[in-house]
């Protein structure tokens, strides 16, 4: 095969190939703009990730943060250290576990978190909207159904 000439599969295959593509060239945009709108409120989007989702969902134990927004034990260890310099997240420790401690925002990271929270929906609002809402509906689900099933095949191997 000459170069610059297409390797062919089959077409369930090269369809196969050509939506992981797509998947992961969006993915990466939209991670992009998402970035850029967490950098430019004084953030990553690890440390974000934790603040939202503790603004969400409030006092967690911290294994169940890293769980939450994927990132390993050590890395939640240095975020929340992070945010615990900050003022914006204080740790707990749980009166009935000893080992069990939780992350909990302070009222500096409520404030802060329902100040800059709205512009970042916002902004996510804004990147979706090419979908209609009919559309984002049937990403999720159609994204939801492929990660369940990748989930189950990571765990049967």
């Amino acid at each position: 095969m000459a170069d610059g000439e297409k390797h062919r599969y089959g077409p369930d295959i090269d369809r196969a190939l050509s939506v992981w593509v797509v998947i992961n060239r969006a993915f990466s945009a939209l991670q992009k703009i998402a970035a850029l709108d967490v950098r430019r409120r004084g953030f990553n989007l690890t440390e974000w990730g934790v603040l939202e989702y503790l603004y969400h969902k409030g006092a967690q134990p911290l294994a169940k943060v890293g769980r939450e927004i994927l990132i390993t034990s050590g890395s939640v260890t240095y975020v929340i250290d992070k945010l615990e310099t900050k003022g914006l997240i204080e740790r707990i420790p749980c009166e009935s576990d000893r080992r069990v401690i939780y992350a909990s925002l302070t009222s500096k990271g409520k404030e802060l978190m329902a100040q800059e929270f709205p512009g970042h929906a916002a902004v996510i609002r804004d990147f979706l909207s090419p979908l209609s809402s009919e559309e984002q509906e049937q990403l999720k689900s159609f994204m939801k159904r492929l990660g369940l099933s990748a989930a189950k095949q990571v765990e049967s191997k």
